[in-house]
């Protein structure tokens, strides 16, 4: 039977999730149950199932909330106004300088969320599709500007790029992150990338200045 807990009022979907990461990161995925999460937050679990209904729900929502702090300030940089070309290698070499510090300022959490990861697919599939509308944003853009030069559709080129740089950025290549050359492997990729994009480019962008 259900112990009555504190009133409902107070919850909120952030709350719940704070706590939730709070209890993965002390029992992780394979122990946490929804039922440590209310004890955390002094209610009982059928108020957590009135905003989440389901422990596969509310892992869902744990991994969607991480994987917006690695979405969010990478928006801001593909809709930020600028040359297409820097704005690419901004994007990501950020992307990859946003998974690396999660490691470093949670390594608990972001161990948690490699293993919720293989189970909330939907929210990965999510991610995923906005990391590629974001970098098609920015190669469309370049490819108006006469700064990049590409013949498939924005959107395969994007997952093409995505794929190319997945070693320094997937979170089950985390252990590839410990290698002492791995910076100097991603300026490599980076500027074979590059190359390919922007050599035709130049003379357009060069005519297109004048």
């Amino acid at each position: 039977m259900e112990k009555p807990g504190k009133p409902e009022g107070h919850l909120t979907p952030d709350g719940i999730l704070d706590a939730a990461e709070t209890v993965l990161r002390r029992f992780g995925p394979k122990k946490a149950s929804v039922v440590d999460v209310a004890r955390a937050l002094g209610v009982s679990h059928g108020s957590i199932y009135r905003h989440f209904p389901s422990k596969k729900a509310l892992r869902d929502a744990v991994a969607g909330r991480w994987l917006s702090g690695v979405a969010d300030p990478l928006a801001k940089i593909a809709n930020k106004p600028g040359k297409a070309d820097a704005k690419l290698s901004t994007w990501l070499r950020r992307l990859v300088s946003i998974k690396r510090q999660k490691v470093k300022e949670d390594p608990e959490l972001f161990a948690t969320y490699r293993t919720i990861a293989e189970t909330a697919q939907g929210a990965v599939s999510i991610h995923m599709d906005e990391m590629v509308d974001q970098l098609a944003t920015i190669l469309a853009e370049g490819r108006e500007q006469g700064r990049l030069n590409f013949k498939d559709d924005p959107h395969v080129t994007a997952r093409a790029l995505f794929d190319a740089t997945v070693r320094f950025h997937h979170p089950l290549m985390f252990n590839a992150w410990q290698d002492p050359e791995i910076d100097q492997a991603y300026e490599s990729v980076e500027a074979l990338l590059m190359k390919a994009l922007t050599a035709e480019a130049e003379p357009q962008a060069a005519a297109a200045r004048r």
